[in-house]
């Protein structure tokens, strides 16, 4: 029980790491100093994608559901909503790239916005 439940916490970091390496911009737009954790989290993102890598939370994520004696991500509510937004069906690497792109342009568009007013 006690690992599944990390494997659900898991999830949901993932998620929101995902959200803020995405938006976090638009969080140092209110508090400032969130740059320094944000800046290196954009950069991860961008690798990862760029690259192609697996992000290491995948791999904690699956041992912990291996030590919960799950198979796979069938199942309860955090898996049946947020599952199919962290690893979409048919991803492959030009979709990567594109998201690498993407992280890109909405940080760049929103910290040139906060930094020309």
């Amino acid at each position: 029980m006690l690992y599944r439940l990390a494997a659900d916490a898991v999830l949901l970091f993932h998620l929101t790491f995902i959200a803020f390496v995405l938006l976090g911009a638009a969080l140092v737009v209110r508090w400032r100093w969130l740059i320094v954790a944000h800046l290196p989290a954009v950069a991860w993102g961008f690798f990862v994608e760029l690259t192609g890598r697996i992000c290491p939370l995948t791999y904690i994520e699956n041992f912990l559901r291996v030590k919960a004696g799950q198979s796979g991500y069938a199942g309860d509510f955090v898996e049946h909503y947020f599952l199919a937004i962290i690893y979409p069906a048919g991803l492959s690497r030009d979709i990567q790239l594109l998201l690498a792109c993407v992280v890109i342009i909405v940080n760049l568009g929103i910290y040139g916005w906060l930094f020309i007013t």
